[in-house]
């Protein structure tokens, strides 16, 4: 069964969590012993229904204070289609959480107050939404009922998004009136809003078009581990672990060894046990090849001819995530998939004004600011840009001095 992972994204109190419970609740998704919990916490809404906002905040914290903290995924299916949801917090503090979860997300539903329309984390998300590359984008009108349903407000932010997103890279941008509380074109059409004539959220949840393709992805093998048992029963075994990244790698492939350039040919590929004669993408395999040449884990196996940028200077559009801000003085520890290597900040090429989302001159970033950056690492990276391959171009930069991850990196273009 097709499975669709997406994302609720948008500011404080717009409504995700509810929309989520909600939609759970209306696909009979919820278990007994979930519901009873909901009545023993007694969080009821002002008309005294179930807070059903309650299902997705599983941070103490977040139950007592009634926002979402941490990033909740959920999982439900329907007849037609498998589901897991993000809940992403709202509040501006905890933006890194969007990211985090946006990150392999297929949609991203962004939620907007019909009272207040698009405000300024509704670009933020949006314009991490793009960065990320998330193809398609549901704009659900929520609280249509606090508006009477007026179809004037809903044509409204629908003309103000669309100006929003002129500039940004989404493909495909749908919008849909909503009232999670009341349950307005959630699981069915709703009766009180007969000027809207598309689908309701299930509907089209179960019915959107994602492209899965990987037709024009090229082959991408990072390993992850090298596997020497040297036991009486194996003591020539040899294979590479990982997953693959990117287009297919099958049995007699010529390969090149990332970074040092080395060549052999793929004789064996393993999958719990049992042989393939292709492995595609996402597979996570064992491969073996004819040669034993040098490859260590954070090394790359790509197809002759199909080689990525190799570089040890490259530019990418970052989203800075921690308090302290970008220290050009300080080196990081930039992670893309087993790959760990040191990196120094050179130059901010500029930061991203989310007010009017132009670009503007600076010397830092700070949290939640999101700009494009060159670096220099102490090690080659191999990466395609984030854009071509975005299992390949995204990274995380860790500081050194305390192991937490401050910046996503989506990669842009190499610049040697």
């Amino acid at each position: 069964m097709d499975l669709l992972k997406f994302i609720t994204a948008g500011s404080v109190d717009d409504g995700k969590s509810t929309l989520i419970g909600r939609l759970l609740y209306d696909t009979n998704s919820v278990l007994d012993d979930q519901l009873e919990a909901i009545q023993r916490a007694n969080r009821k809404n002002n008309d005294g229904t179930l807070d059903l906002a309650i299902l997705t905040d599983g941070l103490k914290a977040e139950r007592e204070q009634g926002i979402t903290i941490d990033v909740a995924y959920k999982y439900f299916h329907t007849a037609k289609r498998k589901f897991i949801i993000a809940d992403a917090p709202g509040h501006i503090q905890y933006t890194r959480n969007m990211v985090t979860g946006a990150s392999n997300s297929d949609l991203a539903i962004i939620l907007i107050d019909a009272r207040k329309g698009v405000v300024e984390q509704t670009r933020r998300h949006s314009f991490i939404v793009s960065l990320l590359g998330i193809p398609n984008v549901l704009v659900c009108v929520n609280k249509m009922d606090m508006v009477d349903y007026d179809q004037a407000v809903f044509d409204k932010i629908r003309a103000d998004y669309e100006r929003l997103t002129q500039n940004l890279r989404i493909k495909q941008v749908d919008y849909i009136p909503v009232s999670a509380l009341k349950g307005d074109n959630i699981a069915s059409k709703s009766a009180t809003i007969p000027w809207y004539t598309g689908k309701p959220l299930l509907d089209f949840l179960e019915t959107v078009t994602i492209d899965h393709s990987t037709e024009n992805k090229q082959a991408r093998f990072p390993v992850q581990w090298v596997i020497r048992p040297q036991t009486p029963e194996l003591p020539d075994y040899r294979g590479y672990a990982g997953r693959v990244v990117g287009g297919t790698l099958s049995v007699g492939d010529r390969v090149v060894a990332l970074p040092s350039g080395f060549s052999s040919t793929v004789n064996r590929i393993e999958l719990a046990s049992k042989d393939l004669e292709v492995a595609e993408e996402g597979a996570s395999v064992v491969v073996h090849l004819t040669d034993d040449i040098d490859i260590s884990r954070g090394d790359m196996l790509v197809k002759e001819g199909q080689q990525p940028a190799v570089s040890q200077r490259f530019e990418a559009e970052i989203c800075w995530m921690d308090t302290k801000p970008l220290d050009m003085n300080q080196f990081y520890l930039l992670q893309q998939h087993g790959k760990t290597t040191k990196v120094k900040i050179q130059d901010v090429v500029y930061r991203v004004d989310i007010e009017t989302l132009q670009q503007s001159t600076a010397t830092e970033l700070g949290l939640n600011d999101i700009g494009k950056v060159q670096f220099k690492s102490a090690d080659p990276l191999a990466f395609d840009s984030y854009k071509a391959n975005k299992a390949n171009g995204g990274a995380i930069l860790i500081d050194l001095r305390n192991n937490l991850t401050v910046a996503a990196l989506m990669i842009t273009e190499s610049i040697d």
